[in-house]
């Protein structure tokens, strides 16, 4: 079990989803060009949300794991982070999954004129790589926490400043895990 300040596994420009105020929190550690974590996105993700991060039970939090140093998987974290800047990280986040197959410049300069994003300022963005060594740490920190690979995650009780009886869960599982770990949490 895993407990301590919660800023051990959410920093505060970690993008979350939900109440901040809810019991639990799930931190997810992902790469947009997992396929495995295009899977957790397409079938554990909405079922998350449905019955529990808009109900406001849950918060779920995404962290950056790129599974390699260069390539669409930093330059992907990257795009969701300089859409974030414009208030549409989520937007980015759900955009890059349902394309990642097809990952591109193109791919993205296409979903930020989608998104009504300003577009020189993300090109600006994206040629700047400021988000990158903060990509990179969340790497560093899914590392720390005994992660592997991706997808990874931790579900822990929260208060919304510490966690605690947190559990890892490595890698992608079906739903009914994250539910009855989701319930059990709810239950302390």
């Amino acid at each position: 079990m895993l407990s301590g300040p919660l800023a051990d596994i959410l920093l505060p420009t970690t993008p979350t989803l939900g109440d901040a105020k809810a019991p639990v929190i799930i931190v997810e550690f992902s790469d947009f060009t997992c396929g495995y974590c295009a899977k957790f996105y397409r079938e554990s993700l909405p079922k998350l949300k449905g019955l529990y991060i808009f109900s406001g039970r849950v918060r779920f939090a995404y962290r950056d794991w790129p599974r390699d140093d260069k390539g669409w998987g930093p330059v992907s974290a990257h795009a969701a982070r300089c859409a974030g800047e414009q208030g549409k990280y989520w937007e980015m986040h759900d955009r890059l999954f349902e394309e990642a197959a097809r990952l591109g410049s193109g791919v993205m300069m296409r979903a930020a004129k989608d998104l009504d994003l300003k577009v020189n300022a993300f090109s600006a963005c994206m040629d700047s790589l400021r988000h990158l060594a903060g990509i990179m740490a969340d790497r560093d920190a899914g590392i720390k926490l005994g992660f592997r690979g991706t997808p990874g995650f931790i579900l822990a009780r929260t208060d919304g400043h510490s966690y605690s009886d947190g559990v890892t869960i490595p890698g992608a599982v079906p739903f009914p895990k994250f539910r009855d770990t989701i319930e059990r949490l709810l239950k302390k």
